[in-house]
Order: structure tokens, then sequence, then C-alpha cells
């Protein structure tokens, strides 16, 4: 008999409900996030009977130390996400209350009358690319808002410096961390301004870079109120954003590391588009993780947000693309879309130019070209083979 068993995770106390098929209650208690507690919580559940599979509305995170030993001792867990159980409490009884056995109770009957994706364990290198992973996103997030801020303060006193310099390359970002005023510049001179550039190694094009900045000094000769402040924060986040591009290719060698050691890896980059760089297939891997979670490759496109779904309503029907799914894995399908395509990969540039004739413009000739591939890419995986062209199944 199975038993389904929803949990509500959190960092101090979870709390579980297990139903039967029936939805009779067979268990309604909270559990410590603590090893006594786990163990505690798998010794009743054992007590139960049957085939308890548990469903979890967080994975990762502060729930690993939960689904962690619940996978070692051999129960099933599943994921309920968070948006599906918000959703199905609205049409139960009192549907603005929230409490933690409500939920667990929401996500055990979701259980019940669902078929909802399986959580399965990961190995130590799948574990190591998710955190990297992570951690990667996270620096290239903050650098973003990093380098938007420079660009603000350096537009508001030193305009022309800032259309003439790329922000995002070493070589803009060294000159800022001493020269940004126009005054500034002018008062280094070119040999004081290449000599700051040559203490940093691998600078490329460092004269054309001083050239620019002098002609742009001398372009300008105002100088605004609040110029000294700006000047120095402009520094600071100079430093800073040479700092995360020392940590973010720190990061990419260390993915590069684990995907040469990793199963899929070597498969993965051999579709075209995909091999770019580690980082599509450390993103693939860390979003998808077990390709086995996914029974076929229409639950792949639909994880993803890249499967059409249908419009119908009265006598009007039609399909349109869906709004949900990961968007971290439709991003990796889309962009692996847009660099095959861009290197003229032959098969994804017939593709994409029969969608365009079709009268599709290029986002939907591209997202119509990155369902496509995740066909080929799921199919790759399940028969462990790289990607051949002549296998028109693939």
């Amino acid at each position: 008999m199975r038993i389904s068993v929803g949990m509500d995770v959190a960092k101090a106390i979870h709390w579980a409900c297990a139903v039967d098929e029936a939805g009779r209650t067979l268990l309604d208690r909270a559990a410590e996030n603590t090893s006594e507690g786990i163990a505690a919580f798998a010794a009743d559940l054992r007590r139960l009977g049957g085939e308890p599979v548990l469903g979890l509305d967080v994975v990762g995170s502060f729930a690993h130390f939960l689904g962690a030993p619940l996978l070692a001792e051999g129960f099933g867990l599943v994921h309920a996400p968070g948006f599906a159980v918000n959703r199905a409490g609205q049409s139960f009884a009192g549907e603005e209350r929230k409490s933690d056995p409500r939920d667990s109770r929401i996500i055990a009957d979701l259980m019940r009358t669902r078929t909802l994706r399986p959580i399965l364990p990961d190995d130590e290198a799948v574990t190591a690319i998710r955190l990297e992973v992570g951690r990667r996103r996270d620096l290239i997030e903050e650098q973003t808002r990093r380098i938007c801020r420079l660009c603000g303060l350096l537009s508001s006193i030193h305009p022309g410096l800032e259309r003439d310099l790329d922000i995002t390359c070493k070589g803009p970002l060294v000159l800022l961390t001493r020269h940004v005023t126009p005054a500034e510049n002018r008062q280094a001179g070119k040999r004081r301004i290449m000599a700051h550039l040559a203490k940093t190694p691998h600078v490329q094009g460092a004269g054309a870079l001083a050239e620019h900045a002098l002609a742009a000094a001398r372009a300008q000769m105002l100088a605004v109120p609040g110029e000294a402040v700006m000047a120095e924060l402009v520094r600071e986040l100079a430093t800073e954003a040479l700092e995360a591009r020392v940590k973010i290719i720190r990061l990419d060698r260390d993915l590069a590391a684990l995907l040469a050691v990793q199963p899929d890896g070597a498969l993965i980059r051999s579709l075209p588009g995909m091999g770019v760089g580690a980082v599509f297939v450390a993103e693939f891997i860390a979003c998808a993780g077990d390709i086995r979670r996914f029974p076929s490759a229409d639950a792949l496109a639909s994880a993803a947000g890249l499967a059409p779904v249908i419009r119908q309503s009265g006598q009007k029907a039609g399909w349109r693309r869906t709004y949900g799914g990961d968007e971290a894995l439709k991003r990796v399908f889309y962009h692996g879309a847009f660099c095959a395509v861009c290197r003229n990969d032959p098969l994804c540039k017939v593709f994409s130019d029969r969608k365009r004739r079709e009268r599709k413009h290029h986002t939907q000739a591209l997202i119509a070209l990155a369902r496509r591939r995740v066909t080929v890419l799921w199919t790759m995986i399940q028969r462990r083979k790289t990607y051949d062209p002549l296998i028109k199944a693939a």
C-alpha cells in the first residue's frame, strides 16, 4: 500500500502528515531538524508499513539535511513545488489560512492525486557542481549590479571616458582603480597611466587604452560637484569588480575540472552549442541532476518551460508557450540553441531558417530549436552516445 507523506520543510522543525490511498490520516506530527529527530521520524514511518513516499516542498538548501538521510534509508522522495502547494491550498476550505500542519496535509493530498517528479540522490561530483554553479551565479549577479552602478557614476563625472571604455574588460577596470576624473588623467599623462597598467599582468592594449583616456580627458574641462566622492566610489567599485573577476575565473576552472570526471560531461558537450564553455554543461547538470528524474524528453522540456501548452475556451483553441519552468534550465537550452545557430551548425541553421520561412520571428525560431534540442540531449544521455548528426531519430 502506498502511503503519501507530505512534509512542510523548515529550518528548525518539519511537520509531516501521512495519508493512505483513501485519504485517511495515518500520521500527523512534528520532526525536529536534528539527527535524532530525523532518525525517530524515520522509525515512525517504518512502523506504518506499506511503501511511504515523502513529498518535500523545498529541494536543496536547508532541506538537504533532511533529504540526504531519508534517501540513504531507502525512502522515496518527490518534489511538491511551493507554487503548486499554494495554489492547491486556495481550493481548500479556509483558503487564506496558513499553518505547517495544513501545508503538510495539502502536500500529502497532492502526492495522492498527482504524479510528482522524484528526488534522486546525487553523487559528490554533481553536488559539487551544483554548489559551484550557485556560487558563480551569485557572483555574476553581483558583478552585473556593480558594473551598472560603476557606469552610472562614471557617466556622471566623465561621460566621454564611459563611452570609450568597455567597463566589463580587465584593462579599463585597472585604469579606473586610480585614474577616473579628467583632471587626474591629464595630470598623470600617458607615461604614468602606462606604468599603472603595467603593474597588473595580462592587460591587453595598454597603449591604446591610455590614449583613449587622455583624449577623453582633454575633451572635458568641466568639473561637476561631488566629483571627488564619486571618483572614490568608482575606484572602490573597480577594485571589487577585479576581485570578482578573479573569483569567477577560479570557479570556471573548478567547474571544468569537475566536468572532466563527470560521466555526462563529455556527452553533453558533444551537442553543438553546448561545448562553448564549461558553464552551459555545468548549469544543465546542476539544474537537471540525474536524468532518470525525467521519464521522457517531454518531461524534461516541461521542466525547462519549453513545452507548449494548450489554451482552449469555447470554440477558440490554440497553443502558447508556457510561462513556468526552471528559468536556469530554460536559459541553458535557449543560449545553447543561439550558439549553435551563430556558429553555423548545419542542422540547427536549416531548422532555424525553416522556422523563419514559416513567418516565425527570431525568438520563436530559437525556442522551437531549443525544444528540439531537448529531445536530442535526452536521447543522447539515455543511450550513452555522443551527438551524431547522421542519426535521424535524435
